[in-house]
Parts: structure tokens; sequence; C-alpha cells
């Protein structure tokens, strides 16, 4: 039975124009694949720890190979429980909104805390870095209140830190199967805004059915 995992870098909800095109792909993906089960990761209820000075010691200790006090332990097994959610899905949903031209800081605390050693990736002296999530789909929507598509008049597309810096990180940690779709122009106005999420909507769930 497949699972998803929903992980919302939106405060906004119902109001999420890449939680709206991300809900959309899930309910056609449940279509064609009955019985999925989705867990949901709402970065904004979910008590996302401080990366403290216990948690600095704990990735040093393990990064030279010494044995963790309780305290680090503990701290640890933090980041351990959150990928959890990470490792245990088969489907990776995540919807972003851009925010100054990059991803919400919630999803970078997120992205601080698990990625480590032993936990999101492994390291070889001889063979560098590897991911640990293996054999998973990632499947992405990005929100843009304007147009920063290479296509664009202006130069923003220069400014997009957003997506390339996200699935740099997903390639990263092992997901090499990402597909995306991008919300352009959210600030355009009623009509331009409704236009582009229709069209998009039939895209997710065309994805989602060939998923």
């Amino acid at each position: 039975m497949p699972s998803i995992l929903h992980v919302e870098a939106s405060p906004r909800k119902q109001r999420s124009a890449s939680r709206e095109i991300a809900q959309v792909f899930i309910n056609a993906y449940i279509d064609a694949h009955p019985g999925t089960q989705v867990m949901t990761l709402d970065l904004w209820t979910t008590p996302l720890p401080e990366f403290c000075k216990q948690t600095m010691d704990a990735k040093y200790a393990d990064l030279c190979g010494m044995p963790l006090t309780e305290a680090q332990e503990e701290a640890w097994d933090q980041l351990r429980e959150l990928a959890g959610f990470l490792h245990a899905a088969d489907v990776l949903v995540f919807s972003i909104p851009m925010w100054n031209f990059s991803i919400p800081y919630k999803l970078k605390h997120f992205i601080d805390l698990v990625s480590q050693k032993g936990i999101l990736f492994s390291f070889d002296p001889k063979h560098g870095f590897s991911g640990l999530l293996r054999n998973k789909k990632a499947f992405v929507t990005y929100a843009r209140g304007l147009d920063f598509s290479p296509l664009s008049a202006t130069p923003a597309s220069a400014y997009d830190h957003q997506s390339p810096f996200f699935e740099k990180w997903l390639n990263f940690v092992g997901v090499e199967d990402v597909q995306a779709l991008v919300i352009e122009k959210t600030l355009y106005g009623e009509a331009i805004d409704r236009a582009f999420h229709d069209q998009l909507a039939i895209d997710a769930t065309r994805m989602a059915r060939r998923f």
C-alpha cells in the first residue's frame, strides 16, 4: 500500500496556492492508487526544536565517532523523529511558496535539522556523500507572486533561489525522481491567477495518474 507525506510550508492553509495544487495532486493520486495512506507534516504547527548547543555537540560527537551523552542522544533523537516522516513515505509532496526569492524559514529550519549524517545522508572518504532517501519520488508545487520563469521579460528568473535550492537538496538526500509545477503570477489579479490555477489543476491531475 503506497503512502504519501505532504509537507506544508505555507501558513496560509486554504488561501495557499501551492497547497491547493498539491492537494489536487494528492486527491488524483489516491483515485489512481486506492488505499494510499496520507500523512501531513505542517511545518507551522509541528514543533521544530532549536539547533542548540546539545544538538551541535551531538553532531560533532557523531562525526568524530564519539559516544553521545544522554542529553546529546535526546537532542539527536528529535532529529531522527522528524526525519522519520520522510523515511516512512513512498511519495513526498511539498507545497512551497516563495519568500524573499527563496523558501520559507520554517522549511529551511526543517532542512537544517534533518540534514545530518546517518539521518538523511552518509559519508565515505572514498565515495563522498550518499543520500539515504532512496527509492522515493517527490512532487513539488512552487508558488510565486510574480513571473520568475526564464521567459519573463524582466530579469526576475535570476532571483529564483527557491526551486534550484530545494531540488538540489532533494537530490543530495537521495531523491532523484522529482517532478514539479510552478504557480506563477499569483499577484496579477483574480482572472490571471484563476486561469493559472485551473490549468495547473489539470496538469497536477495528469501527473498524479502516471506518477
